[in-house]
């Protein structure tokens, strides 16, 4: 860990109001400022790792508000993680942590496969049932929490069916590699579907490699640095041997990983492929002028809703409205703190519920302000836990990927 970063901190407090887990608990050891603090205490031998400051530090939830609000450029929630994975390297990974880290995310078949029986329990109708007669409230709490995101699964992972080459339509303006996340292949294929019929319109052919793997940002969040640059390797190889215009995702933590890759293995090959990821959003914004003639009237109140690995990670915010504003009939109405975390932070929402439901109340409040028909965001995490938060407690508003409502206004 660079000492340099932790001794940046001035203590001045401007991260404070920015921060999700301080606002609902006004600790400072909840705070960005306080988590600094103590890391650098630990690092200077002045304090010990103990059980209880290790669980003050887990409940930084990484949406890197703190470091776009900070005047020294500080990021806490990274200092975090990097201290995580100091700490344990070295150190074997636990029985799960094994499993889903190591046996399962960087196998897509395997992965695949892991999520038959969910569609199984789907398709059967015993989702319904078990839902119905309140089977959950039997099973451990984190398991029951999990079922209770779970929407609504295609019926084959987009993966397997997409083809890995898909020409351009029209005039060609060049090659685009398309990263395919792990939960928009296996959940939000219909968004990811979206996005290469998108880029295809405009002209680009949408390479998607079928050998790619999960870009590590859940063995960064576990703290699996070697698992996380293992994977960053073995994606570089695979898109570096394609002559690609621009690397392009629609899930925002995906992105933000991407983007890093650079750094984390530190060569000349990584560094060129961060160089060229690019949010969907950012694609699309470049070719504002002909997607226009693309759309046609939606009429409908939408708001959006900024993922934290879109807006504070790669500093995306201004691309997705000036793209929904560009929708005949459509009404763009501002969320107030937007850019504010929902709660989902990976598993955190998994992890620590109860934090993760304080959080998303507040979303939930600023969108029913709104009075929008529809929430648009752009990362899968957030599209789970808003989609839960919603169906409970606004069940007449929608939520969709941004990719998802531009093809719904190209097919109105």
């Amino acid at each position: 860990m660079d000492y340099v970063k932790l001794i940046n901190c001035m203590r001045c407090g401007m991260c404070l109001p920015s921060c999700p887990t301080y606002k609902e608990t006004f600790l400072e050891t909840a705070s960005p400022r306080g988590r600094v603090a103590l890391v650098r205490k630990i690092q200077e031998g002045e304090l010990d790792p103990s059980e209880r400051l290790l669980e003050y530090l887990s409940l930084c939830i990484d949406c890197q508000a703190c470091a776009s609000a900070c005047p020294c450029g500080v990021n806490a929630g990274e200092l975090v993680a990097e201290f995580t994975c100091e700490r344990k390297a070295g150190s074997r990974l636990g029985f799960m942590e094994e499993l889903v880290l190591r046996k399962l995310l960087p196998h897509p078949d395997r992965l695949e496969a892991s999520m038959a029986p969910m569609r199984l329990y789907q398709r059967m109708g015993l989702q319904k049932l078990v839902r119905t007669l309140g089977i959950l409230k039997m099973f451990p709490k984190p398991l029951a929490r999990m079922e209770g995101l779970l929407p609504d699964l295609p019926e084959r992972p987009l993966r397997r069916v997409i083809k890995e080459d898909m020409p351009a339509r029209g005039e060609a303006r060049g090659t685009i590699g398309f990263f395919l996340g792990c939960v928009m292949s296996l959940i939000f294929s219909d968004a990811s579907r979206a996005t290469i019929k998108l880029l295809t319109l405009l002209g680009y052919r949408v390479i998607t490699p079928k050998n790619q793997v999960c870009c590590g940002a859940p063995n960064m969040l576990a703290g699996d640095l070697e698992g996380l640059k293992t994977a960053a390797r073995k994606n570089v190889e695979l898109f570096g041997g394609v002559d690609l215009d621009f690397i392009v995702t629609d899930c925002g933590g995906c992105g933000a990983e991407l983007k890093k890759y650079g750094h984390h293995l530190n060569d000349s090959s990584s560094a060129s492929f961060s160089g060229k990821v690019r949010d969907i959003s950012q694609v699309l914004a470049m070719h504002a002028d002909a997607l226009k003639l693309l759309l046609r009237p939606l009429p409908l109140k939408v708001t959006y809703h900024d993922p934290c690995h879109i807006a504070h990670c790669q500093g995306i915010r201004r691309e997705p409205r000036e793209l929904l504003k560009l929708v005949p009939g459509l009404e763009y109405r501002e969320l107030e703190n937007a850019d504010a975390c929902c709660g989902s932070g990976g598993t955190y929402n998994i992890e620590k519920p109860e934090m993760a439901d304080l959080i998303l109340r507040r979303k939930l409040d600023t969108i029913r302000a709104t009075g929008a028909d529809v929430v648009v965001t752009g990362n899968p995490g957030c599209l789970l836990q808003l989609k839960k938060g919603l169906i409970d407690h606004l069940p007449q508003v929608k939520i969709m990927h941004l990719t998802e409502l531009l093809a719904q206004s190209i097919e109105a």
